[in-house]
């Protein structure tokens, strides 16, 4: 069952955050909290959204996502900020399910893509991707200003 998330959902996504983490071996990277969490999805203008995935009544999957705009294409966008499953419940399609429901929900609502990144090594995540027809953008590289560099650049 795939549905938006709830309040009450906030620290299973939280846990699945940092299995998620873990997975990509930045655990000790997560900062977020359930109170940051709550506020940012379900705050007075909550600019961030999450779908869930649930197996027999518990919460073993998320989609966060937010609105993108393609300034060429005049029409906004979903981006994929995460998508995880619990391992022991993959197999199941409900990290297909997850990705389906954004690709419906971008249908219905008009907006020209889905996109996300993926880290070059995770060949499972890759392979599912383009099992359902999703291409690499390799002519573009991301960039990221963060941490000290983030703050020297808005001191400038």
């Amino acid at each position: 069952m795939i549905r938006f998330a709830t309040p009450g959902d906030v620290p299973d996504i939280l846990r699945l955050i940092r299995e998620l983490a873990e997975y990509e071996r930045a655990l000790h990277e997560v900062k977020a909290t359930e109170a940051q969490l709550r506020s940012r999805f379900f705050g007075d203008d909550p600019r961030v959204h999450a779908l869930v995935a649930e197996h027999e009544g518990r919460v073993v999957g998320f989609a966060v996502w937010f609105l993108t705009f393609s300034t060429w294409n005049g029409t906004h966008g979903i981006y994929l900020e995460d998508l995880f499953v619990e391992p022991d419940v993959r197999g199941h399609g409900h990290g297909k399910a997850l990705l389906i429901e954004l690709t419906r929900i971008a249908d219905e609502r008009g907006y020209g893509r889905v996109e996300w990144a993926v880290l070059n090594w995770n060949a499972p995540a890759i392979g599912f991707y383009e099992s359902l027809g999703a291409r690499p953008q390799d002519e573009w590289t991301v960039y990221r200003l963060t941490g000290d560099s983030l703050t020297k650049a808005a001191r400038a």
